[in-house]
């Protein structure tokens, strides 16, 4: 039985002068993968991130997935526990390794530049424009493909996604249906994004076609099988108040990118994380032939899911990079119509050589591979990166200087996440007790013991923190960390003892997203 993978044909034959699938039936005839080209990019990806992804450090989210992989649960208050499942799987088989946690994302980057060359070649690109659109992708995931993180795994769930979708209209297959019910329940295990994608696709399909699709019952049953993967994961938000509601609403009123500093944003940071040049012309032209283009008529409803999914985002303050797995689309339909269609002679110089070049070097500048002194993209990232070892050893220098009789009942808080989830990592091999926070996600792995009488607290005010304890004063001061370079602020460290209540009755007090 042929595979719902595999294309309809029966013979080689030829298009143009390049060999294409044969047509089976009424499957119209496409160009063959380019396989080199392709898989060269996608090597030479996976090779970038590769030797890239032990320099600098951990990023902050990268440490909270790992905390969190050592509190696995069906549920997150943040996300899912597909990433956290990931960074503790790694971490297992690479213990403390930094290019082991990222390893991952660099397989599914490189996974990603094929996929986004399959969806080219079922638009009915042949050689260069498969090549042009899987050049695209490999500058665009750079950043992303970097760093674990739920961003780059929903950008490359979606791809292939899009992929699916686009050939079930070529091919009208129902298996491929089912199969996008069952990536459907993986990306539900990382962010519940895709739920946004499928309503939206929903509509569109409505509105513009193919209608059919809706009345297919392989489709629901895709449905119904990703609701009951996902179930688990929704009696635990059922069960603890549906966090991820609130961790929703905290985003999109955050100060540094959220609210309406974002909404304003939204788009110049979308399309910059397209890839500056090439990417930004690929996915405009792209977007504008899937609205525009009679070819690309039975596709157009993935246009118009991408410009209702952008509304949506401004509209909710959602983050920029929530619509990044809709680029390939873009990227493939905008490299095809230029097959079609000679581009005006204004705008012709864009797709030339030199181009292609400097906006591979622009996308390199995105990776720590330039010394840190020069003023690159990449600095401001690292900023996210720098000093956690440093930032260990002050708290660590604090614990020390409390008497050894102070010791044993005396444990660590920080005001935000990844402070606590860089001393949960760096903390033990420097006799560290055991770390605490109230905020977002690691409120939920635990309070500390009602016996714990004294606190050693990264991070707030005393103001706040005398409304919850007798004694309060600064013990230390954290002057490096990549709070501090970011804000140019140093973080307190306070030693807090004499809590007013038991810690079961102050925990619930001391949440916050």
């Amino acid at each position: 039985m042929q595979s719902i993978f595999q294309s309809a044909e029966s013979r080689p034959w030829l298009v143009d002068g390049e060999q294409v699938s044969a047509p089976t039936g009424e499957y119209p005839a496409i160009a063959s993968l380019a396989r080199w080209p392709v898989l060269t990019i996608a090597a030479g990806v996976g090779l970038v991130l590769l030797l890239t992804s032990g320099r600098v450090g951990y990023f902050c989210d990268e440490l909270y997935f790992l905390a969190a992989g050592h509190h696995m649960d069906w549920g997150y208050a943040d996300q899912g526990p597909l990433v956290p499942l990931l960074a503790r799987a790694m971490d297992t088989a690479f213990p403390g390794s930094l290019v082991g946690v990222r390893l991952p994302v660099t397989v599914l980057s490189a996974v990603g530049v094929v996929a986004t060359a399959l969806i080219a070649r079922e638009f009915g690109g042949r050689r260069r424009a498969q090549v042009l659109t899987a050049g695209a992708y490999a500058m665009g995931t750079l950043v992303g493909g970097h760093t674990l993180s739920t961003g780059t795994v929903d950008m490359i769930v979606w791809t292939v996604v899009t992929w699916l979708l686009v050939r079930w209209v070529r091919l009208r297959d129902d298996r491929l249906l089912l199969a996008l019910g069952g990536l459907t329940a993986i990306s539900l295990q990382n962010k519940w994004l895709i739920v946004a994608f499928w309503l939206i696709v929903g509509i569109s399909v409505l509105a513009v076609g193919p209608r059919e699709l809706l009345r297919r019952p392989m489709l629901w049953l895709g449905a119904a099988l990703a609701t009951l993967v996902t179930l688990p994961a929704l009696f635990w938000q059922a069960q603890h108040g549906w966090p991820q509601l609130g961790v929703a609403q905290a985003i999109a009123d955050d100060d540094l990118l959220g609210g309406g500093r974002a909404r304003l944003t939204f788009l110049p940071l979308a399309l910059a994380s397209a890839g500056i040049l090439l990417g930004v012309v690929l996915v405009c032209y792209g977007l504008w032939r899937l609205l525009r283009s009679p070819e690309m008529r039975p596709y157009r409803f993935l246009g118009w899911t991408f410009v209702g999914l952008v509304a949506l985002f401004v509209i909710t303050g959602g983050r920029y990079y929530y619509v990044s797995g809709l680029f390939a689309v873009c990227w493939a339909a905008g490299a095809v119509e230029l097959q079609r269609h000679e581009p005006a002679r204004w705008w012709r110089w864009v797709l030339s050589w030199p181009v292609y070049v400097l906006s591979a070097v622009i996308a390199l500048t995105m990776l720590p591979v330039v010394p840190a002194s020069w003023p690159t993209p990449a600095k401001l990232g690292s900023l996210f990166m720098l000093g956690w070892p440093e930032e260990t050893d002050t708290v660590a220098g604090a614990y020390r200087a409390l008497p050894p009789t102070s010791q044993h009942n005396t444990v660590v808080m920080t005001e935000w996440y990844w402070d606590a989830a860089a001393i949960e990592r760096f903390g033990p091999a420097r006799g560290m007790p055991h770390v605490y926070s109230a905020h977002r996600g690691y409120w939920y792995f635990g309070e500390p013991p009602d016996d714990a009488q004294t606190v050693l607290f990264v991070g707030s005010n005393p103001a706040y923190l005398s409304r919850y304890f007798t004694e309060v004063g600064q013990v230390a001061t954290v002057t490096i960390g990549p709070m501090m370079n970011l804000f140019s602020r140093p973080t307190p460290v306070w030693l807090c003892s004499g809590p007013r209540v038991p810690w079961s009755q102050l925990w619930p007090e001391l949440r916050h997203l």
